[in-house]
């Protein structure tokens, strides 16, 4: 760790953001397996808070590897860094008063725990895709199953790499009759947690 560093406080604290936006700073960590529907509830949930007047930012799991993340490969030590570079990022976005949409696999259960660390209270609310690998192989948007069985993507996850499920997590989203609910179904279920806990008015 560097040292002769010095915290520098801001005249303008979180409060006063808060404020301004009239909600509260948060994360919404969704996890889950590759084809669970994470981006596409991120970007639902990102549209409905749109709707309502609420300010949010997606930090996409793919998305950060084209730039914040584009030295970090897929080993596990790779992976623990890029979770928590996204972790710090995320607590910068909460802190500037906005709900911070956060897509990742995010496999390991200790370095979600080490977000949630970084952040006070009750502000980071995980949401677990709890959709069967056997849902997600079969949607495969982006074919990387098909290559994975195939050899020609080493350590994938819920292939030849472990997920590990959340175990108190604060909102589990589940496939009903082998489907994955709607979009807009599942951002009601997450926008009504938000509003349920005071995150979408400072008062």
């Amino acid at each position: 760790m560097s040292t002769n560093i010095f915290w520098q406080e801001s005249p303008i604290g979180k409060t006063e953001r808060q404020k301004l936006l009239n909600q509260k700073g948060c994360v919404v960590w969704i996890t889950g397996l590759s084809g669970s529907g994470k981006s596409t509830l991120a970007c639902s949930l990102s549209r409905e808070l749109y709707t309502r007047g609420k300010l949010s930012y997606i930090l996409d799991g793919d998305n950060l590897r084209h730039g914040l993340n584009k030295d970090l490969g897929f080993k596990a030590e790779d992976r623990v860094e890029n979770i928590r570079r996204v972790g710090e990022v995320a607590k910068l976005f909460a802190d500037a008063g906005l709900i911070c949409i956060a897509s990742l696999i995010s496999p390991y259960r200790k370095d979600r725990d080490a977000c949630r660390e970084m952040m006070q209270g009750s502000s980071f609310i995980e949401v677990y895709m709890n959709m069967s690998l056997q849902l997600c192989e079969a949607r495969d948007p982006k074919g990387l199953y098909k290559l994975a069985r195939a050899g020609k993507i080493k350590g994938f996850t819920g292939i030849d790499d472990p997920y590990e499920s959340p175990l108190n997590c604060e909102i589990e989203l589940k496939e009903k009759e082998g489907e994955c609910p709607s979009p807009v179904t599942m951002a009601e279920e997450v926008i009504a947690y938000l509003e349920a806990k005071g995150f979408l008015q400072n008062q």
